[in-house]
């Protein structure tokens, strides 16, 4: 079955509403100078100018958790891969209001960063809240397949850590049942308030709050790469 990694398809609006004047001067100004390169190999030294760890978020929607990390680890590089344009103002706005200097954005498709990067290359890479695509047609549009699992394999270094939020039910198990499938990854909980409580280190998202004020139960996943 086709999944992301074959299908290469951008789903829906890339830009909701129109940017305000400065939000479209983030847009022209900051984007441009901590945009990930269009073509070539990538490595820490080409995103920041030396050597040091990396971590990748995949769709990061306005860009809290991903800034919350940036923040709380200076010293390691951050790779944000976001389609949507309103989710990228967001991110420059907390990237501009906490002067976070070790965080590069790509719009666009996620895979496109992560197969150019070298192997062994990511400490953690993270998929919160993605898009759960709930009817079963469209499973193969979900981003845990097995396609995006071999490349997220591929460039964590062992020991590395994979984390995926849910809100959603259905993506729930279907994530549990891709992963069960799985030998390259072990599931780091050993009973329910491992991945039903938010890791003191796993900054919280508008998404998320929103998520619980409608009475919805969110899981927290964290695998380690074997």
């Amino acid at each position: 079955m086709n999944d992301p990694a074959v299908i290469r398809r951008l789903y829906g609006r890339r830009q909701g509403h129109k940017l305000r004047t400065g939000q479209a001067a983030l847009v022209e100004e900051l984007l441009p100078t901590i945009s990930v390169p269009d073509t070539g190999p990538l490595d820490a030294a080409t995103l920041f100018g030396a050597d040091r760890p990396l971590q990748l978020e995949i769709g990061f929607g306005a860009g809290e958790h991903l800034a919350g990390q940036a923040a709380a680890h200076p010293n390691t590089g951050f790779i944000g891969c976001e389609p949507f344009l309103n989710g990228v103002v967001g991110a420059l706005n907390h990237i501009r209001d906490g002067d976070l200097a070790n965080i590069r954005l790509h719009m666009g498709d996620a895979l496109e960063v992560v197969e150019r990067l070298p192997d062994a290359s990511l400490e953690r890479v993270y998929l919160l809240h993605p898009d759960p695509w709930p009817k079963a047609r469209h499973a193969k549009r979900r981003m845990m397949n097995h396609g995006p699992l071999d490349a997220i394999a591929a460039k964590l270094a062992p020991g590395g850590e994979f984390r995926l939020g849910t809100d959603d039910p259905t993506y729930c198990r279907w994530a549990m049942m891709v992963m069960d499938q799985r030998r390259d990854f072990e599931w780091l909980a050993t009973g329910p308030k491992d991945f039903l409580t938010r890791p003191d280190d796993w900054p919280e998202t508008r998404y998320e709050r929103k998520a619980r004020r409608q009475g919805h139960e969110v899981w927290y996943f964290r695998y380690r790469r074997v």
